[in-house]
């Protein structure tokens, strides 16, 4: 198997579980050497309810093929980051790939609920746990990247349009990543460090496996409905994750950007899985290419995404026609 990103060196900011682990994993396919970065660790899970630690990940990343290191750290702890960079630069002397992925957000999440009557703490700590914690990590991070040949950010987020997520905290997260990946290529520009935003589609992550009853060999049978269960009459949810994916395909979409010559063409924008494996030609673990948007589409009508002509809005604005010389 060949091994694109052999050599190089990835920190995985919020590897335990989801998309993050299977971002690492896929690295590690590629082989890279990648650090896996989160709060949960083996007799001191940090998540309710979830078992999934950093360092299982790690030994799934070396299995790959790559090179797994787990380090506990708390990314909303500037001091903790910066420890685990001058880690990153001691062993390496610089980082190749870093992917911010750090969420928890789930169990705060108030989905269709108004902005005034949602939980207001929960609310704030959500954007404190996943745009803050991206800023802090970055900070720390990007120095180690700046004039490396191919070096890559990536902002996971969910959702590659502009529209509204059914949530206030959460559309401000989601949305924010975007935005950051978009300044952050300004800023980086002319350093040869690429940033990107990607999103998954309707991702198969260890917590909506256990929603459904099944496990990742078996998914498909949660087609099935159930005995006893109510069929939904406005959101049928089982026949939208008959078109899910596994962590793992966004993880090899990560693998295939951060390995191609000319991924500064796509500085500063957002893409998702399904276009990125059209793109790149990669396949999921069970050997399809899920397509979430162009079954979306054909389910739900047509929606925005951020093409073209959405980032020509963003672009050449006042500051950069004042101050072109600034990045």
């Amino acid at each position: 198997m060949k091994q694109p990103l052999k050599n190089k060196i990835a920190l995985v900011a919020g590897a335990t579980r989801g998309a993050g682990r299977g971002i690492a994993v896929a690295l590690g396919e590629a082989g890279a050497t990648v650090y896996c970065s989160g709060r949960s660790t083996k007799g001191n899970p940090a998540t309710p309810g979830r078992s999934e630690t950093i360092e299982e990940t790690a030994e799934m990343v070396t299995a790959a093929g790559g090179r797994g290191i787990a380090v506990r750290t708390d990314h909303s702890v500037p001091a903790e980051v910066k420890k685990l960079v001058a880690r990153i630069k001691r062993r390496h002397k610089g980082l190749d790939i870093l992917v911010n992925d750090i969420w928890g957000g789930d169990p705060l999440t108030e989905f269709s609920k108004r902005f005034w009557m949602a939980n207001l703490e929960n609310g704030l700590t959500m954007l404190k746990q996943a745009v803050q914690t991206h800023i802090i990590t970055a900070h720390y991070a990007v120095p180690l990247m700046l004039e490396r040949p191919g070096a890559i950010v990536f902002e996971i987020t969910d959702g590659d349009g502009f529209y509204y997520r059914g949530n206030l905290f959460y559309d401000l997260v989601k949305v924010s990543v975007i935005r950051l990946a978009f300044a952050m290529a300004l800023e980086l520009r002319k350093k040869g460090v690429v940033a990107v935003a990607l999103t998954p589609g309707f991702l198969r992550s260890e917590a909506v496996l256990e929603h459904f009853g099944v496990t990742e060999a078996q998914w498909q049978s949660a087609a099935e409905e159930p005995p006893g269960r109510k069929k939904r009459v406005v959101h049928d949810d089982r026949r939208d994750f008959m078109h899910s994916e596994s962590p793992r395909f966004v993880g090899r979409a990560v693998a295939a950007l951060a390995a191609d010559p000319r991924a500064k063409e796509k500085s500063g924008r957002v893409f998702s899985s399904w276009a990125l494996g059209r793109e790149y030609g990669f396949t999921d673990v069970d050997g399809r290419r899920p397509d979430w948007g162009a079954y979306a589409t054909k389910t739900y009508g047509k929606f925005k995404i951020c093409d073209e002509k959405f980032y020509s809005y963003w672009n050449n604005g006042l500051i950069d026609k004042i101050f072109p010389d600034w990045f």
